[in-house]
């Protein structure tokens, strides 16, 4: 069977508090290729990686900056944002069920607890010392930090660490930004975001990029044997079930950016097999 990349959408999220070294760990534990990650930028200018516009949903800065509503993250500092708790909300909400599932071990919910929000040199580190891949997302920052030179810091990081594009793809609806990275260093490899409404058809635009990472909810098979006649290479997100993963997989997406890449990993070991 051809190989299709099986990417762990934020770190393997549904075993772990998502986007934070432990869902790394897990995503690399269960299987998966890569994992997908996103940049952010503290108030102070230090890059670490989070999801979200607001701190909110996966931290207890609601509980620790009360008077701060809506707790975004750029109105931050680091030390602010590493004090936050980002590991016992996943505990206490059990995102996906896999703890009532028995997936989760009670010692995993424990040692959860106090995990920290991530320097983006840490996910990058971590992706290098386990000789592993990761796809980093640049993503629209929010008022005050629109105009921070994002990419420019970014590569500059990936320098200092040593890691280059053999390990890290960088991906954004932004494709001016994947243009720019193009222009500072051809040897890292862009992948272009689209669909980013629900409910709007994609716009592929001119096809100027090798891969596109597209909303699976809005791609057709069809579409994808399509663009591979053309030699454009397709990843689906976010998709997470059985017969989804076998529909993609059997119209030639190259990858898929899953929540559960345990899933995924054990249904393509499966294939091989067979």
């Amino acid at each position: 069977m051809r190989k299709v990349l099986n990417i762990a959408h934020r770190g393997a999220r549904s075993l772990a508090p998502e986007n934070t070294i432990a869902a790394a760990r897990k995503a690399l534990a269960v299987g998966a290729d890569k994992w997908e990650t996103d940049a952010a930028v503290t108030s102070d200018e230090q890059l670490i990686i989070f999801h979200d516009d607001s701190l909110a949903r996966t931290t207890d800065a609601q509980r620790r900056f009360p008077k701060r509503e809506p707790w975004t993250f750029t109105r931050f500092t680091l030390a602010e944002i590493r004090s936050l708790d980002a590991g016992s909300w996943f505990g206490e909400n059990d995102p996906f069920g896999e703890i009532a599932a028995g997936h989760v071990m009670a010692s995993e919910q424990v040692a959860y607890r106090g995990e920290r929000v991530p320097l983006l040199r840490e996910a990058l580190l971590f992706t290098k010392e386990n000789n592993w891949q990761m796809n980093l997302e640049l993503k629209r920052l929010p008022p005050p930090m629109e105009d921070f030179p994002i990419v420019e810091r970014v590569l500059a990081l990936m320098h200092e660490v040593g890691i280059g594009g053999d390990q890290v793809v960088i991906s954004s609806f932004v494709h001016r930004w994947l243009r720019e990275v193009q222009a500072r260093d051809s040897q890292i490899p862009v992948q272009a975001l689209v669909g980013y409404w629900h409910d709007r058809p994609i716009d592929w635009g001119n096809l100027e990029f090798d891969t596109y990472n597209a909303r699976s909810i809005l791609v057709k098979p069809e579409k994808i044997r399509e663009l591979a006649a053309k030699g454009v290479r397709v990843n689906l997100f976010t998709v997470n079930d059985e017969p989804e993963y076998l529909k993609f997989i059997a119209a030639g997406v190259n990858g898929l950016f899953t929540d559960f890449p345990q899933r995924l990993a054990a249904l393509l070991k499966e294939l091989d097999n067979g």
